[in-house]
């Protein structure tokens, strides 16, 4: 009995590791300028699965992507980040709203300019939905050097 257990609690995780394996993410840079850097987060979503804009009508419906700098003053932004990827523009029944989606691939670009820092550390939070289903919001750790 205790066996059968184990199996089950096993079977359990690795069914659940699996549903939350949607999305994979790369980080790179490229250097622009003296202290200045393009940052790349680019998304490779599964077959069926959605990720969110950041840049959605309200907070009422899927949690929007979000990327967070832990800059403690030494980065600024250069405008706001552009989306490219597999975009899905129009009402979502789902959510009853408007939405802007991305299937397959999403790259994020960022620009930035830095106090000669070696490193940018940070995280990305995304939700990801199918059709019939969405997983709770995912942070996404991520440490870019600077080159």
């Amino acid at each position: 009995m205790k066996h059968l257990f184990v199996i089950l609690l096993l079977a359990i995780s690795t069914f659940s590791y699996g549903q939350n394996n949607t999305v994979s993410w790369a980080f790179e840079s490229k250097k622009t300028g003296k202290n200045e850097y393009t940052l790349y987060l680019k998304a490779t979503i599964k077959d069926g699965w959605y990720v969110y804009s950041q840049y959605l009508e309200s907070d009422d419906g899927p949690v929007r992507t979000e990327i967070v700098l832990e800059d403690e003053g030494t980065i600024s932004l250069d405008g706001k980040a552009v989306e490219e990827g597999q975009q899905i523009k129009g009402y979502d029944n789902l959510f009853d709203m408007n939405i802007i989606k991305y299937k397959k691939h999403l790259t994020i670009t960022q620009k930035i300019h830095t106090k000669g820092d070696e490193k940018v550390k940070g995280y990305i939070t995304f939700m990801t939905c199918n059709d019939e289903q969405c997983l709770p919001p995912t942070d996404v750790p991520f440490e870019i050097k600077l080159k």
